[in-house]
């Protein structure tokens, strides 16, 4: 009798240690108790209701889910081609896009997660592809294949959170990538030469810029030497003209306090000016001395005079 009394003491002991759940660090916990939800609990050691009455569902909130929806390259030729969408110019694109999310980590997230886990990945995938159509038959195909990988992924993650959250799903998008974009495989190889053709002429179109942004550069150089070169030459003009002016501001100021002492001065400076003239005429060839032409009766005019410098 007292085994049998252990057993149910150990038995009911052991049954109200079911009661403690030990919560991960990157973990939640919803607690039901009898189907209602009673707590969220947060990492670490937590004790409730023993199993049966209490129901704890642990949730990893750091795990990223990744889901696929779309074309599939891979699939069999005789299925019905799936994620083939029709673009705004009746032309045909094969799109697979991928979608990551993560359980949002607020108590009211965490309890519909656990409430739609189910059916998350299907509702957003269903969510996400109507979006995407949407986008498809409003561009033409040229922009859907050339810019698609940079614009869906946008487009989605603009849309696609305020797309679901009448659902209640608890989710927190964390990217959409485009993981597949290609023409149907009938007209592949004309898609890819025109691609081709536009790839040339962007190349072209670059190698041009780069080169008139070159010579542009060049000029703008050769313009800011000029306008160095001419600012250089405009102040040594200045600095001449100004050094010429104080010049003649000094021999007036001369002039004036010798005139008075001097009265021939003036006639002076006057054959001064007249001397630098007459060597500088000498020296271009334009005047030369008489002495060479006077002879023993004076000035003999019937001699040339020498040839003029050049």
């Amino acid at each position: 009798m007292k085994t049998l009394r252990r057993m149910l003491l150990l038995l009911a002991i052991g049954y109200v240690l079911t009661g403690f759940a030990q919560v991960g660090k990157e973990e939640r916990a919803v607690v039901k108790r009898f189907g209602r939800v009673v707590a969220v609990w947060e990492p670490g050691l937590h004790f409730g209701l023993p199993w049966g009455i209490d129901r704890v569902d642990r949730i990893p909130i750091a795990t990223v889910r990744h889901i696929r929806f779309g074309y599939a390259p891979d699939q069999a030729d005789n299925a019905m081609p799936l994620g083939q969408l029709l673009t705004a110019d009746q032309n045909l694109v094969n799109v697979q896009v991928a979608v990551d999310y993560s359980v949002a980590a607020t108590d009211a997230g965490l309890i519909d997660f656990l409430t739609q886990r189910d059916t998350a990945d299907g509702l957003i995938a269903r969510a996400a592809e109507s979006l995407l159509a949407e986008w498809v038959a409003s561009h033409g195909v040229d922009d859907v294949l050339l810019m698609g990988n940079v614009l869906i992924p946008r487009w989605l993650s603009e849309r696609l959170p305020v797309r679901i959250e009448p659902y209640r799903l608890g989710v927190h998008l964390r990217q959409v990538s485009v993981a597949y974009l290609a023409p149907p495989d009938e007209v592949k190889p004309a898609f890819d030469e025109v691609n081709r053709a536009q790839t040339n002429n962007l190349t072209l179109e670059n190698r041009a810029r780069q080169e008139a942004s070159q010579r542009k550069r060049s000029a703008q150089a050769e313009a800011n030497r000029q306008a160095r070169m001419a600012e250089a030459t405009v102040g040594d003009k200045v600095a001449m003209a100004s050094a010429e002016a104080g010049a003649f501001g000094r021999r007036l100021s001369q002039f004036q306090s010798l005139r008075t002492d001097n009265p021939d001065v003036l006639a002076g400076i006057w054959w001064d000016e007249m001397g630098k003239v007459l060597v500088g005429l000498k020296a271009r060839g334009r005047i030369d001395l008489l002495d060479s032409h006077l002879g023993a009766d004076g000035l003999d005019i019937t001699q040339f005079l020498p040839p003029r410098r050049r």
